[in-house]
């Protein structure tokens, strides 16, 4: 039996409202069901933005909060009452702001904010569930980040103001008072903004500012709370060296924790106590209980047999306990402390064999949970499950559009690298491959690089799967998990992940299934630049490649650094890891690829953003230039209004429309395939 909920109907009312009577559609936006199974799936569905995303439940479990996107492409806060079914929305105003992120205060009140055009932060704001028509801005113009929701008042959050409007430096961590509707956005982004509209801001923001705390000494790299929402832990950055301080009183006292061995993953459940993975000898590291005063480890959690942990806490809603950790292996995994919450855990994958289950969020004391289940072939599905009710009841699936039958499943395979150690990639073969009908193949390094590929749901790797080709992501040293295998140096040894990656391929290959003279290799972000140095450093490997957004030149990154020296630790990090590209040409010769251009014999497809804060656009600007010099076949997307990766959905949709083209030109099906 299942809840009385009608949310996925009145979402789609509520879009097509939002349609009516505020801006334009995109056609591709509108459409919910699956197309018919006689036709082929268009390449829309596959890049459009989730219905839902986000979804949180609030602390008494009355309401649902999520991020939702209009068919005109802009992001809005949707909240629904469970009790009484109805629907509230929170927009940014005018089609040129998005809400991005948001959270709970407390059962009535919503933090979020709000980017401009898509690219630029505009602020911090709050709304009350009963009245979200009239939201209030916390924060303008401030580069902000949440610390934490304190337990004992939690409509007086703790934010550090990394970069404020007053004068651009770092405020450290204030507690801002969220409650009382007064104040109003001001646009600062317009040609005639006034200099009086930028002092009113200022003026606003100030008197948001309950209270003022110590900022660490140094140059601030992040701030952290203890279980209860209270600032105890500080980080800084100098001379490229992370480090941990204790809040005692209103001074900030250096802990002997060393970080460039120990990860810090949150705060533990006693004052002073930290939740921290340590490294064993040639074994995953533990993730330990340690006391931040001293360094001494004083409970073991958990050690997984193959994996580092590299997760987060699950924690108790009303007194901030440490319930359960989740974290992302071989394929994403939960593991619970607390034997009610593992009981729950179990009920609910019974309900969802082969999928990947995974509670979010739960309320009235363990009665009430929001469940997101989801498959190598499903998007997310969010679920309600009430536990005096025994019920679990659809909330809302995020692709509705998406078939899943008509997916192709995601395969767990592993490489060895040149060591001896194995590593995890996904391998998803297109329909009708096999060893008689091998498939083209491409090679889709992730970015980061610390961040990993697991087993899910993956659009790009449908959509190219949908094409007919075989998709391999391989996760390389320094993806999370591997730490263990390789020495510390190697989370910055760039051209040994270029070597895993190549191990992977040729590890695909040798299944039989993928026709070794149709690879191509393609990546954002850092996986772009890991696609440059494919084709640079393995042109008989690869027939093309397709870069997104990509760095390819360190040297240039550690110079556009060193400008921001005196606010970021992030340029002496980059010394003291990667190392000094004036003393060390030697070295940033062999790391940037775009320095052996002349070396690439195959078509290229090199995309960016022109607003790219992250990867400037002058990276590929140089890449495309000296490709052409080069006499090398280049195709080239550089598109306004966009940052790092292409967010707005017409402009996304136009990349992979290329990318489409691009493909099927250089890695020509054959008679047999059509």
């Amino acid at each position: 039996m299942k809840l009385p909920l009608r949310l996925q109907a009145a979402v789609c009312g509520l879009v097509a409202l939002v349609n009516t009577t505020l801006v334009a559609a995109i056609p591709a936006l509108e459409r919910v069901a699956p197309v018919p199974a006689d036709q082929p799936v268009p390449i829309e569905d596959f890049f459009r933005p989730p219905l839902f995303s986000r979804t949180q439940l609030n602390p008494g479990g009355t309401h649902i909060g999520a991020l939702i996107t209009t068919p005109s492409d802009q992001m809005e806060l949707l909240i629904y009452d469970i009790a009484s079914q109805k629907l509230g929305r929170i927009s940014g105003g005018t089609n040129s702001r998005d809400i991005y992120s948001f959270g709970w205060l407390d059962d009535r009140h919503v933090f979020f904010h709000l980017s401009a055009r898509k690219i630029y932060g505009a602020g911090l704001f709050a709304a009350h569930v009963d009245r979200l028509g009239a939201s209030w801005p916390l924060l303008q113009y401030c580069a902000t980040r949440l610390i934490a929701v304190p337990r004992e008042n939690r409509l007086f959050p703790l934010v550090w103001i990394r970069n404020d409007v007053a004068d651009g430096r770092d405020a450290g961590p204030v507690t801002l008072t969220a409650g009382g509707n007064y104040g109003n956005f001001i646009n600062l982004t317009r040609a005639d903004a006034s200099y009086r509209e930028l002092q009113d801001a200022r003026d606003m923001n100030q008197r948001r500012i309950a209270a003022s705390h110590p900022k660490v000494p140094g140059l601030g790299a992040g701030y952290m709370a203890d279980k209860d929402g209270r600032l105890a832990f500080g980080f800084t950055g100098d001379d490229g060296v992370i480090r941990m301080h204790r809040l005692v009183g209103e001074k900030w006292v250096l802990s002997p924790i060393d970080l460039e061995k120990i990860d810090v993953l949150g705060a533990g459940d006693q004052p002073g106590e930290i939740v921290a993975s340590i490294p064993m000898p040639d074994a995953p590291a533990q993730l330990c209980l340690v006391d931040a005063e001293t360094g001494a480890t004083k409970e073991v959690l958990l050690q997984d047999k193959n994996y580092d942990f590299r997760g987060w806490t699950f924690r108790n809603p009303d007194d901030g306990r440490i319930l359960g950790l989740m974290f992302d292996r071989a394929v994403p995994a939960s593991v619970w402390f607390d034997p009610g919450y593992r009981a729950v855990q179990k009920m609910a994958e019974a309900q969802f064999p082969g999928q990947v289950v995974r509670l979010i969020g739960s309320a009235q004391k363990g009665k009430i949970f929001l469940v997101e289940t989801w498959s190598d072939r499903q998007p997310s599905v969010y679920h309600i499950l009430d536990l005096e009710k025994r019920q679990m009841g659809l909330v809302k699936n995020s692709r509705p559009w998406i078939d899943p039958q008509r997916m192709r499943p995601m395969s767990l395979i592993r490489y060895k690298t040149a060591e001896g150690r194995e590593l995890d990639a996904y391998l998803t073969l297109p329909a009708g491959a096999s060893k008689t009908n091998p498939v083209p193949m491409i090679v889709l390094p992730h970015g980061g690089p610390w961040v990993r590929d697991t087993w899910g749901f993956d659009g790009e790797v449908q959509f190219l799967a949908s094409r007919g080709y075989a998709v391999l992501q391989p996760n390389y040293r320094g993806s999370p998990g591997y730490d263990w295998m390789f020495p510390i140096e190697d989370q910055w040894a760039f051209m040994k992940m270029h070597a895993d990656v190549t191990a992977a391929t040729r590890k695909a290959l040798g299944t039989g299934m993928v026709d070794p003279d149709r690879v191509a290799i393609m990546g954002g972000s850092f996986g772009a630049y890991l696609a440059l140095c494919g084709v640079v450093h393995e042109p008989e490997l690869y027939r093309c490649a397709v870069t997104i957004a990509g760095v390819f030149d360190w040297a240039n990154v550690v110079k556009e650094e060193k400008y921001y020296q005196f606010d970021s630790p992030q340029y002496a990090r980059m010394l003291r890891k990667l190392g000094d590209p004036t003393k060390e040409k030697e070295k940033f010769d062999e790391i940037s690829p775009i320095r052996r251009v002349d070396q690439v014999r195959v078509p290229m497809f090199v995309s960016h953003g022109k607003e790219d804060g992250v990867a400037s656009v002058s990276e590929s600007k140089r890449l495309i230039s000296a490709l052409q010099k080069n006499k090398v076949p280049v195709e080239t997307l550089l598109v306004s209004e966009e940052g790092h990766g292409m967010v707005r959905f017409n402009n996304r949709l136009e990349l992979y429309r290329r990318i489409e083209a691009f493909l099927a030109k250089n890695l020509p099906f054959t008679p047999k395939e059509l």
